[in-house]
C-alpha cells in the first residue's frame, strides 16, 4: 500500500509545477514580449511485480506485470508563437514580425536577447543612447550601443522594417545613421532552438548549448529576416482562457492525487484494526 502513496505524493507534487507554471502565465498576461510557458510530464520507473511467463496451459504470456511509480516534471517549454502586435504612443517602442530577438548589453557586460521591444533614450556624452526600460544598450549589428545625434530630435527617429535607423532629411527623406561608413541597423538574431533559450529577470533571454549560438539576420541565408514595426509592441502571447481550462485541468489532477493518498491512508488503517 505505501507505493500508493509515493506515487500519488508524486503527482501532486508535478501538478503543483504544473499550477505554478500556468499562475506564471497568468501573471505575465500583460507583460510585452512574453512567450507561454508549458508544462510536460514524464513517468517515474515501472516496478516489475510478475515478470513473462506462462499461464496454467503452459501458454506463453504476451506482457509482464509492471506498476508504474509516478510522475515528474520532464521540461517547462516556453511558446514562442507570435503575439499580437499593438500600437503604442512611445515613438521608441519596437515590436517584431517573425523569429527575430532585439540584442542587449547587461551590466555585467554579457550579451542578451529580447522580445520586449518598448524602448527608450538617455542622455549620454556621445549622444541620446538607445536603451531598454531599465537602462540597457540595444545593440547594433556590429554588437555595438545606438546612439542617436545630439543636433537631432530624437523623438523624430525613424526606423525602416529591416531595422535601418535614422532620421528624415530637410526634404523629407529617409537619411539612415551611419557609423563608419555603414548606416546603423538593429542588430536582430535568430536561433535555431529558441526553447533551448535560458529565462532571465526582466523578460530577457541568454545562450545555452541547446539553443545553439545566434545567428545574425541580414548576414545569413539560414533565416528569413524579420520585420521592424515602429510605434508597436509585442503582446503576450498568453491566452487567458486556455490557461484557465489548464488551471482546471491540473487542479482536479491535483485533487485526484489527494484522494488516491486518502484511500491508500483508510486502507491501511482498516489494516491496522484487523482483529
Amino acid at each position: 500500500m505505501m507505493r500508493s502513496l509515493w506515487t500519488a505524493a508524486s503527482g501532486m507534487r508535478a501538478q503543483q509545477a504544473n499550477v505554478d507554471t500556468i499562475a506564471n502565465n497568468i501573471a505575465n498576461v500583460n507583460t510585452i514580449g512574453y512567450k507561454t510557458q508549458d508544462a510536460s510530464f514524464k513517468s517515474l520507473l515501472y516496478q516489475n511485480l510478475q515478470s513473462t511467463s506462462t499461464n496454467n496451459a503452459g501458454d506463453q504470456k504476451p506482457v509482464a506485470a509492471e506498476v508504474g511509480l509516478g510522475s515528474r516534471v520532464a521540461a517547462i517549454t516556453s511558446n514562442f508563437e507570435q503575439g499580437k502586435l499593438t500600437p503604442s504612443t512611445n515613438p521608441f517602442a519596437m515590436a517584431i514580425e517573425g523569429k527575430g530577438f532585439f540584442q542587449i548589453r547587461v551590466p555585467s557586460g554579457e550579451i542578451q536577447y529580447t522580445r520586449d521591444g518598448n524602448f527608450n533614450v538617455s542622455p549620454t556624452e556621445n549622444g541620446n543612447l538607445f536603451c531598454t526600460t531599465d537602462g540597457y544598450p540595444v545593440l547594433d549589428t556590429n554588437g555595438n550601443s545606438i546612439n542617436f545625434p545630439l543636433n537631432k530630435n530624437s523623438s523624430d527617429v525613424i526606423i525602416n522594417q529591416d531595422g535601418t535607423i535614422g532620421f528624415a532629411n530637410s526634404e523629407g527623406h529617409f537619411e539612415a545613421i551611419m557609423n563608419n561608413g555603414q548606416p546603423v541597423k538593429l542588430g536582430l538574431v535568430q536561433f535555431n532552438n529558441p526553447a533551448g533559450l535560458s529565462k532571465e529577470s526582466g523578460n530577457n533571454f541568454s545562450v545555452t548549448p541547446a539553443s545553439g549560438d545566434p545567428i545574425l539576420e541580414g548576414t545569413s541565408d539560414q533565416v528569413t529576416p524579420s520585420k521592424i514595426h515602429q510605434k508597436y509592441i509585442e503582446s503576450s502571447n498568453v491566452d487567458v482562457a486556455n490557461e484557465m481550462v489548464n488551471l482546471i485541468v491540473a487542479q482536479r489532477a491535483y485533487e485526484m492525487n489527494s484522494k488516491a493518498i486518502q484511500a491508500t491512508d483508510e486502507m491501511m488503517q482498516q489494516a491496522n484494526n484487523l482483529r
